[in-house]
């Protein structure tokens, strides 16, 4: 159904993958999708200002993982997120075993971010 993930169809390929059988309409749905653009400022504030709220970051991306599933989680996150903080990002979704560390092998792992993880 999906070849390709464009700007004109990302919301539709998020509608097909959305499995939140506790949600009560349209707006659950906008809620959680709205969970891209919080992401996207967390990560920003991360990356311009050294502001790490990591725990706010695991839950948005855990939420996400469980409403649209692993594989479709991760490549809404990765259409959404620009490619600037896709190090901080793919740091996050290898701690949460979304891709593997071998996957996006041109992307770094950011070691801070990493050791923060490791002493949650």
């Amino acid at each position: 159904m999906f070849e390709k993930i464009t700007p004109a169809n990302w919301l539709m390929f998020a509608l097909h993958n959305y499995d939140n059988p506790q949600a009560d309409g349209e707006e659950e749905f906008q809620d959680d999708v709205k969970r891209f653009k919080y992401l996207k400022r967390l990560l920003k504030k991360y990356c311009e200002g050294g502001v790490l709220k990591e725990r706010l970051i695991l839950n948005h991306i855990i939420v996400l993982v469980n409403v649209f599933g692993v594989e479709a989680a991760s490549t809404l996150l990765l259409f959404r997120i620009e490619r600037e903080y896709w190090t901080a990002l793919k740091t996050f979704m290898v701690y949460l075993n979304m891709i593997p560390e071998t996957e996006l092998t041109e992307i770094p792992i950011d070691q801070y971010i990493w050791t923060t993880l490791e002493n949650i």
